[in-house]
């Protein structure tokens, strides 16, 4: 159709260069600007793809440089945790947390040209991860982390409190002696070796109770 709308207009073109009378000129160049019309509208326009923009780059978290927030201050009650610290103009957008059983690591970005950190490695005891949020305040930030048993915490960071048992106490009290009667024997003359082994001889012979009684 749209072949046969092009030999159209083409042919009265042609009539309208060789028209003579008014009349017949403007009943050409109607007829002409009706097909113009038609054959632009059955003619598909092709939309001019729009750029897209190009997405602004964020930097990785693992390149930038932060500043360790070591101190700060936290209270507790039988049910949660609550660790404050102080910081102006922080853009609660720009607060990232991650929260696990037994660890706490919070970041935050471009508070004045500067990237901060704030992080517990080791818990004493387990949170909850899933209930933990923060709150940011003008002066502060207010970390909330529920704990996964009501009670007391001794302290805010883990710590081994299982007495290590002594390593004297599981030595036995006679490899101390046989030492000592070892170091004796090899470094002493031969009146004294003479008297270290008939000292192992009776004591092993259980003449005496006391090895070191010679």
């Amino acid at each position: 159709m749209a072949d046969e709308m092009a030999l159209d207009l083409e042919e009265l073109r042609q009539l309208h260069s060789i028209a003579k009378r008014p009349r017949i000129v403007s009943l050409i160049s109607s007829e002409i600007s009706k097909l113009e019309k038609l054959s632009s509208l059955s003619t598909p326009q092709i939309p001019t793809p729009s750029p897209v923009p190009n997405p602004a780059k964020v930097p990785s978290t693992s390149s930038l440089i932060y500043t360790t927030l070591g101190s700060f201050s936290w209270d507790q009650d039988s049910d949660k945790l609550k660790i404050y610290i102080s910081l102006e103009g922080v853009d609660e957008k720009k607060v990232q947390s991650e929260f696990k059983p037994m660890s706490v690591d919070i970041k935050i970005h471009d508070v004045q040209g500067k990237n901060y950190r704030c992080a517990i490695p080791k818990l004493n005891k387990e949170i909850v991860p899933g209930k933990c949020k923060i709150v940011v305040k003008p002066t502060r930030i207010i970390v909330i982390l529920p704990k996964a048993a009501k009670g007391n915490w001794l302290d805010l960071h883990y710590k081994d409190d299982k007495l290590k048992p002594s390593a004297a106490k599981d030595k036995d009290p006679m490899a101390g002696i046989m030492d000592l009667m070892k170091n004796m024997y090899e470094e002493g003359d031969d009146e004294m070796k003479k008297t270290i082994a008939k000292a192992w001889t009776d004591a092993r012979s259980g003449k005496a109770a006391d090895p070191m009684k010679f």
